[in-house]
């Protein structure tokens, strides 16, 4: 007798939860404990309304945190707590009490197909058990909440990087009800998001968001979407104290050069190519960070080269003024041997020697005179070799307008020049890429 008590009690805890053990009886039941009389005939793989009216699915969702934003990936990670309400009448029960059921029950009721659109990878937390919930309300109304943590892309313009604004959105799509099954609307319009406002990013600042109701049509028909779109305004400061100061600092220290010597050769020479190679190395630094996205030209890029063609200008400036003044010297250096040779033999010469060296002068005009007669004779030269002379005179008169007569004036025309473009380009630089 005791052996058969025994194998009866163990046969009812052992037993599936479909069944139950009822006065010494084992009797088919619904899958919900406690709840029968509901879900007597329910068929979990039917909607609501199965042939009917479509299903109206409610959400809300909270913005737990955006724990990243890649630029060079173009995504963002976020965890978000979906909710959504729907009403299944088959689990109407009286009273006005509403009960939370063990989330592993849920896979034994309906529950929408939702997706995340553009999703790259998403997964739900299941620390200590599924973060999910049910929640059975007396009029059939569930409560389905979840925890998702996923990594969704996000089209970025960066162009104006980083003064640059992105607008990033977080979609909802039925992956197979179309809109004849089920028809998905937000609970509260724009109150139906929390959290978002409260967001602490590194680099952005959330600047607005707004809900929309949208439908995507597809193939295989047209299918309900919700979707919430939000604007990230890059927070510029940190990028004016790591590489919009530095730049313009070294193309500071790039003029300095303009009030050193020209004689000081290694001097300015050191400061220009030094500037150069550390332009160069904050122009790499700015970039490796973005690697994937260097096919832009972006805000930083502009002005990086802005500073990178005043440094080399100020190099090129030297080299200029340099080459004119070691040309000058070296056009005076024969002309003075000449004077010199010249003072000597005034101050040995007589009155002997001064109406020699006329009449030396008065034979030398005739001879030039001489020469230009037979240079008359150049009238019976070929045609192009007159058109070549005229070509040779016409460059070397263009060449004389672009020589420098004074090369010291070259220092000084750049200490006002270099500044005052500098300047210009960045009162233009700054207007357009904020306020256009």
């Amino acid at each position: 007798m005791f052996c058969r008590c025994f194998c009866f009690f163990s046969l009812c805890l052992f037993l599936p939860t479909q069944r139950r053990c009822s006065g010494g009886h084992v009797s088919d039941t619904a899958s919900l404990p406690g709840f029968e009389n509901l879900t007597t005939g329910y068929n979990k793989y039917l909607r609501p309304y199965f042939g009917g009216e479509p299903v109206q699915i409610a959400m809300s969702l909270d913005i737990a945190s955006i724990s990243s934003i890649s630029e060079s990936d173009m995504d963002y990670t976020a965890t978000i707590y979906l909710r959504q309400r729907w009403t299944d009448p088959r689990l109407v029960f009286h009273g006005n009490k509403s009960f939370t059921l063990d989330a592993r029950l849920v896979e034994l009721l309906w529950v929408p197909d939702t997706y995340i659109v553009e999703s790259k990878k998403s997964f739900l937390h299941d620390v200590t058990v599924g973060n999910r919930l049910i929640r059975l309300f007396s009029n059939g109304t569930i409560l389905y909440a979840l925890r998702i943590t996923t990594t969704v892309a996000c089209n970025m313009d960066l162009s104006k990087y980083p003064m640059d604004t992105q607008t990033c959105s977080l979609q909802l799509e039925s992956w197979g009800y179309d809109e004849n099954d089920v028809i998905f609307t937000w609970l509260r319009g724009n109150d139906s998001v929390h959290g978002i406002e409260k967001l602490r990013l590194s680099q952005y600042t959330v600047e607005r968001y707004y809900t929309l109701v949208s439908k995507t049509q597809q193939e295989t028909g047209s299918y309900p979407r919700l979707i919430l779109q939000f604007e990230l305004r890059r927070n510029v400061l940190y990028f004016i104290l790591e590489t919009y100061v530095p730049s313009t600092l070294l193309v500071m220290l790039s003029w300095v050069s303009f009030w050193i010597t020209l004689d000081s050769v290694p001097a300015r020479t050191c400061i220009g190519v030094t500037t150069v190679l550390s332009m160069t190395t904050l122009m790499i630094g700015s970039r490796s960070s973005l690697s994937k996205t260097n096919c832009f030209i972006k805000a930083i890029d502009v002005y990086l080269g802005i500073c990178f063609s005043f440094i080399f200008g100020a190099l090129v400036e030297y080299a200029v003024a340099h080459y004119s003044s070691s040309q000058k010297c070296a056009a005076k250096t024969p002309q003075e041997g000449l004077s010199n040779e010249l003072t000597k033999d005034m101050e040995e010469v007589n009155i002997a020697n001064i109406l020699t060296s006329y009449r030396r002068k008065i034979s030398f005009t005739s001879i030039e005179i001489s020469s230009d007669d037979v240079n008359c004779s150049d009238l019976t030269m070929k045609t192009h070799e007159k058109i070549k002379r005229v070509l040779r005179n016409k460059m070397h008169k263009i060449i004389g307008y672009f020589s420098i007569q004074n090369p010291s004036n070259v220092d000084h025309y750049s200490k006002l020049l270099f500044p005052l473009f500098f300047m210009l380009a960045n009162v233009f630089y700054w207007a357009y890429y904020l306020y256009f």
